[in-house]
């Protein structure tokens, strides 16, 4: 996986906009089309400060045939237009370059959310060609350093006319979004969605707070004997939306040595952030592990297991758990892990009903730290459509930091990927705090682990104790007097001092499950659980993967 440092938008507030350090885009072209449109002289256009290339026309189903015929092609890198220029625009000569937000894309025009631009720099040296379209036209907003604030000796200067942007961001409405506080913010320094860097793209959550990303393709993450393929967005259109829209469509071309495809995004702001996502995607060699609609987070620990003194603060992560709905109805959590070893979990299904990434740990002092994982999005997929048979796989990558993304979860179709497939995908993204569609069914709040036996007692060497805790509505029915069962299995070991009870905090439907495992030998360990009364399902299915010490 790729290193954040530099990169990183998930240390910043929301209230301060991403840094540029890790995943904007332009301004004025959406007036500047509309003039042209009204048929008035260019020179209104240059008072702007706008530079667009010629009209040409545009639509998704011309965007799909040029992907189609692109996947029959051998495969060409985006140019960069200076790599020595680019690479002199490090860390901090990159934070300087700043888009003036004046000149946002509908800063003036019809559109409630404007748009701004990234600058390229040595992170970002691949440059994305931005269009605006309306009416079935598509100009290119051709790149100008007069867009940006710069210092006098920035090696930006330098790079040519029309080098391209690094990416683009949505901007809060110029009609005042309400924030956390309920009051109004301000779209020059608050924005929903960035896009930046290869397919990546992010969104705020209904928390108001940037975190874990998703992309548009994953091609390979963590085959053996094989590196990871990152595809580009390489080219970009966004629509010019009618006065008074509530969603902003953006479409994009992405292309990569194994892949080409076109994609639409239609994305509305409201409680969170919502996507509605179309693509159609055409493979130009095998892929041994195609991931649809991933998902990519951090997790460096938890409650379950901390090393002993390796930071300060008591947790550390973007996400900390995989949620599950699968086709037959069954809603299911396995919590993420810091593996010692790269390791792959693919969780068999049928038409799926969502998957997703959620931060269900709310609580400020778990976290301590002032950078607001507490308030990081939990990020839902929800299929369209059938999708068949396949797999959500989880990718779990050893770290040592929070500076990386170590964590990808998928869907990955049971049919062998070959080169010249074509595939089509619709599906929805929820940027929120939890489920988008909750279950009545107790969900896992927390994952402990410990050494087994009774407390007060002589501990039995080589016996590890869980203890899962579940909160929901459904717990709150339980008799008085009465405990459910506590139904558990392993793929390998031996279960004794299995049992549950209410956790002692007079919070109603809080219970915990507490079992030990004695196993031996060092392979992963595969376990379930879940509580139910009589024949009645009181709670998701917790699933952990235990690695043996």
């Amino acid at each position: 996986m790729r290193d954040r440092t530099g990169q990183d938008l998930s240390q910043t507030q929301m209230s301060q906009g991403p840094r540029l350090d890790r995943r904007s885009f332009f301004a004025g072209a959406g007036a500047a089309a509309a003039l042209a449109a009204l048929g008035l002289p260019q020179e209104a256009l240059a008072q702007q400060g706008l530079k667009l290339g010629e009209a040409q026309d545009f639509s998704f189903e011309a965007l799909k045939a040029w992907a189609k015929q692109m996947a029959t092609e051998p495969y060409e890198t985006p140019v960069n237009p200076s790599a020595e220029v680019l690479q002199r625009i490090d860390y901090d000569a990159h934070g300087k370059i700043r888009f003036r937000p004046e000149m946002g894309l509908w800063a003036n025009g019809p559109s409630s959310w404007p748009v701004t631009f990234f600058h390229l720099g040595r992170y970002f040296q691949k440059p994305v060609r931005i269009h605006v379209v309306e009416n079935g036209k598509a100009r290119e907003i051709i790149y100008d350093a007069s867009y940006f604030t710069m210092p006098v000796d920035s090696p930006a200067h330098e790079l040519p006319a029309g080098a391209g942007f690094a990416g683009l961001r949505l901007q809060e409405s110029r009609s005042g979004h309400p924030g956390r506080t309920g009051d109004p913010l301000d779209w020059k320094k608050n924005d929903w969605v960035a896009f930046l860097g290869a397919s990546y793209f992010r969104a705020i959550g209904e928390l108001y707070q940037y975190g874990l990303s998703a992309r548009g393709i994953a091609i390979d993450p963590a085959v053996s004997g094989k590196e990871e393929e990152f595809p580009d967005f390489t080219h970009v259109w966004l629509e010019t939306p009618q006065a008074g829209a509530e969603y902003v469509t953006l479409l994009a071309l992405l292309s990569g040595p194994s892949v080409a495809g076109a994609y639409r995004f239609r994305m509305h702001r409201g409680k969170g952030v919502t996507m509605e996502i179309e693509t159609a995607i055409h493979l130009r060699k095998d892929v041994e592990r195609f991931g649809i609609a991933p998902l990519t987070s951090m997790f460096w620990y938890s409650e379950t297991m901390k090393p002993e003194a390796i930071d300060w603060r008591p947790e550390v992560h973007d996400s900390d758990g995989l949620a599950l709905w699968t086709g037959s109805g069954e809603r299911a959590w396995r919590p993420l892990n810091n593996p010692g070893r790269t390791t792959a979990s693919a969780f068999v299904d049928n038409n799926p009903r969502g998957f997703g990434l959620m931060q269900r740990d709310r609580e400020v002092g778990h976290y301590l730290d002032g950078v607001s994982y507490e308030r990081r999005p939990s990020l839902w997929v929800e299929p369209q459509g059938e999708w068949g048979k396949g797999s959500v796989q989880l990718i779990e990558i050893p770290t040592d930091d929070e500076i990386h993304d170590n964590i990808v979860a998928m869907w990955v179709p049971e049919a062998r990927a070959r080169a010249g497939s074509a595939y089509e995908f619709r599906y929805r993204l929820h940027w929120l705090a939890g489920e988008p569609f909750p279950s009545p069914l107790g969900r896992v709040v927390a994952t402990r682990l410990g050494n087994g036996g009774k407390p007060g007692t002589v501990r039995p060497p080589g016996v590890r104790k869980f203890v899962v805790e579940f909160l929901g509505p459904m717990l709150e029915k339980i008799a008085f007097g009465t405990k459910p069962e506590v139904v558990v299995s392993t793929s390998r070991g031996v279960f004794s001092y299995v049992f549950a009870e209410a956790v002692p905090d007079d919070v109603p439907g809080h219970w915990r499950a507490q079992f030990d495992l004695t196993v031996d030998g060092g392979e992963p360990v595969e376990l379930r659980c879940y509580l139910k009364a009589g024949d009645t399902v009181l709670t998701e299915t917790w699933m952990y993967q235990y690695l043996p010490f």
